[in-house]
């Protein structure tokens, strides 16, 4: 059978790509394992010295001298302690993922807590985050603005959703007025970073999707499917205040397509309101405080400063707790 010559090159093309990654797979676990190695020789090093911090501290410049001396650039006094911090963060060697680089590892290592790392190991994993994406998502508090952290191998809504979403890639001015079509519009433009954000496990579904009943037409902002929770997610944009007709909209929006589009399949179809600015006392009083499907979540178009930004999150956590134990008091 004769092949044609796009088929051979594509044919070819594949052989090499395939190749390369199994080199790169391969020096990547090569140089986690030998700096993981160099730390523990470091630490054990380390705890033999009569004074630790001096003793460190003078070890480390010799040894960074004589290793670049021998074998060049990459072995500097902060690379070394790089490596220390390493061993640290992973003791047991077979912990490490070798789907991630050095580079992801000199982020993650500067982490304070197990669970956090874990957190952002596991999700640039699962979503393919290089270093600029992982960088962007502890920068942005992402680990803290996501609503609960799974206490089970169960997943749900609350450990996939944050609040707030910060949209500061979608280059809208932060002190300018947007409608709501121009941040659709904005959104549809950087869907790969708005999938990014929002969270794992979404896939975009449609923008303004019609719906149609006997007696009236609707069109939906924007519809996603999430596969790890196994239903439809429809989000309404807001650029005002949130109202109580707002919520009568989303709550509707929902009923409809779980009558019109949801598969025999589905998970109940989950409804978020994206509003700019967010009345708590409407929150609670409304039915959003009373369904486990409908969520009102703040967006910000610039990425404020972090100890704003933690005040922000520690108030939407306190009133998620108390809106948790009002649901469940016992």
């Amino acid at each position: 059978m004769e092949i044609s010559e796009a088929s051979l090159f594509q044919s070819v093309k594949e052989i090499v790509r395939q190749s390369r990654e199994k080199v790169f797979r391969i020096a990547n676990s090569t140089l986690l394992l030998t700096y993981w190695q160099i730390g523990k020789l470091i630490v054990e090093d380390e705890q033999q010295g009569k004074e630790r911090a001096e003793y460190g501290k003078y070890t480390l410049k010799k040894l960074s001298e004589k290793l670049t001396l021998e074998f060049g650039k990459g072995f500097d006094e902060s690379n070394l302690r790089n490596m220390r911090s390493f061993y640290h963060a992973f003791p047991i060697c077979d912990a490490l993922r070798h789907e991630l680089s050095w580079t992801h590892y000199r982020l993650l290592i500067r982490l304070d807590n197990a669970e956090k790392m874990n957190y952002y190991i596991n999700e640039s994993v699962q979503n393919n985050w290089n270093y600029r994406d992982l960088k962007r998502q502890i920068n942005s508090l992402a680990y803290e603005r996501v609503l609960q952290h799974k206490k089970s191998s169960t997943e749900s809504i609350y450990s996939v959703l944050k609040d707030p979403y910060i949209f500061e890639f979608l280059g809208l001015k932060a002190n300018e007025q947007f409608s709501e079509k121009e941040i659709e519009t904005a959104i549809i433009d950087h869907i790969q970073k708005f999938l990014l954000e929002f969270g794992k496990g979404f896939a975009f579904v449609a923008r303004q999707q019609h719906i149609s009943t006997d007696t009236s037409d609707f069109y939906i902002d924007l519809v996603f499917y999430n596969y790890i929770l196994k239903c439809f997610v429809i989000i309404d944009l807001k650029t005002g205040e949130l109202s109580h007709q707002d919520i009568g909209q989303i709550d509707m929006y929902v009923r409809m397509y779980d009558d019109l589009k949801r598969g025999e399949g589905d998970n109940p179809t989950i409804g978020i309101l994206l509003c700019s600015e967010k009345d708590e006392t409407i929150v609670k009083y409304s039915v959003l405080n009373d369904k486990n499907n409908l969520f009102a979540s703040k967006y910000l178009l610039y990425l404020p400063k972090e100890e704003e930004l933690k005040q922000i999150i520690d108030q939407d956590r306190i009133r998620f707790e108390l809106d948790q134990e009002n649901k469940n008091p016992y």
